[in-house]
């Protein structure tokens, strides 16, 4: 590039002797070769782009036409200011200057070309679960401040300024700030982890190890909401919600979830009777699917009774209390119908009568 730019600077020398006017040629001359390039990005790479289906190339185009041609415009300023010969301390001050521009204008280019990968991102969460409209501001942040500390280290360089102590200060800045905020950064990043592994979404019903159940109604960055089934909201930092076991009734390759009815029936009972009544009560109970079909299980001999247990699914694990009030309801209504017994514990007391002492106290 230097080679280049020096033989330009012979060129417009061998033209005209006087360095101002040299100066004002390489101004001018750029300033077209600007204006080329905006008049082939419009009427060529703009028709050309056109033709797509997609919005992401018009975009950038958008993005990129003005910093290119305020690139051009600034290296013929760069290049007409050594022309001008100036004094070593102005040369090196407005270019300088010039160069600080270039890194500006370059630096607001990225930042909203990063904005504008990060927004398509976040709308393929199957691919990139860790960009989402959530978690979008934090990495549009990130993205800016890596793309202005690089801008400043550009900056420093061309005004000569030794970088190392601000890079020293700023390390032992950050350890002190971590320390600082070692919960807040906790709950920062298993944000992004829970995010990024997914055990749950929104819409989902999780109970928690500590017994608290609900509706997962946002995951932000700092914690996540659930919504109880008594319409109240608890708020649990990420950082919790990382370390803790979670039990998510929705997971699953579907959001169907099995409930379960146990009962008890006396000794003696019909078992076979009890297993059609119990299957007929889900069959014809609305809110129960009908594949998986439900099972009944004899599970045990209680100390009372037998030990039944009714296996149905549900669609929606919103579902699971109204649907197990009202299998309950018909169960014992069948029963009492079908004359089941349903049995409670029982107790045999035995007493016994001891011999009564001697009035006087003697001993027999």
């Amino acid at each position: 590039m230097n080679d280049m730019t020096q033989e330009l600077i012979n060129q417009v020398a061998a033209i005209a002797p006087n360095r101002y006017v040299q100066a004002l040629i390489v101004v001018v001359v750029f300033l077209l070769a600007a204006r080329i390039v905006k008049l082939f990005i419009n009427r060529v790479i703009r028709r050309l782009v056109k033709r797509t289906r997609v919005q992401f190339d018009d975009q950038l185009i958008d993005l990129a036409e003005r910093p290119i041609f305020l690139s051009v415009v600034f290296v013929g300023l760069s290049i007409a200011t050594k022309l001008l010969e100036l004094p070593p301390a102005a040369n090196m001050v407005t270019l300088a200057a010039l160069t600080t521009m270039v890194v500006f204008i370059w630096s607001m280019f990225l930042i909203r070309f990063t904005r504008l990968i990060l927004g398509l991102i976040s709308k393929l969460p199957d691919s990139f679960r860790m960009v989402q409209s959530q978690t979008l501001p934090l990495f549009i942040n990130l993205a800016t401040i890596v793309i202005v500390a690089g801008a400043l280290y550009f900056i420093f360089l061309a005004w000569n300024i030794d970088v190392t102590a601000w890079v020293a200060s700023a390390g032992i800045l950050g350890i002190a700030v971590s320390f600082a905020a070692k919960d807040t950064l906790s709950n920062l990043f298993s944000g992004v982890f829970i995010l990024a592994d997914a055990p749950y979404k929104i819409g989902d019903f999780i109970v928690l190890d500590s017994g608290e159940r609900g509706m997962v109604t946002q995951i932000g960055i700092r914690s996540t909401r659930l919504l109880t089934r008594d319409d109240v909201e608890i708020t649990v930092p990420n950082g919790v919600m990382g370390n803790a076991k979670i039990t998510n009734e929705a997971g699953g390759p579907n959001q169907r979830r099995r409930i379960r009815v146990r009962v008890g029936v006396a000794y003696g009972s019909d078992i076979d009777q009890v297993r059609a009544t119990l299957t007929d009560v889900a069959q014809n109970h609305d809110g129960v699917c009908s594949s998986p079909e439900p099972r009944v299980r004899f599970r045990s001999f209680g100390d009372s009774g037998l030990d039944i247990e009714l296996l149905c699914w549900i669609d929606e694990p919103v579902l699971s209390g109204r649907v197990l009030d009202a299998l309950n309801t018909e169960v014992y209504k069948r029963f009492l119908k079908e004359g089941i017994e349903i049995p409670y514990p029982k107790r045999d007391v035995y007493l016994y009568s001891m011999q009564q002492a001697p009035a006087d106290g003697a001993c027999r």
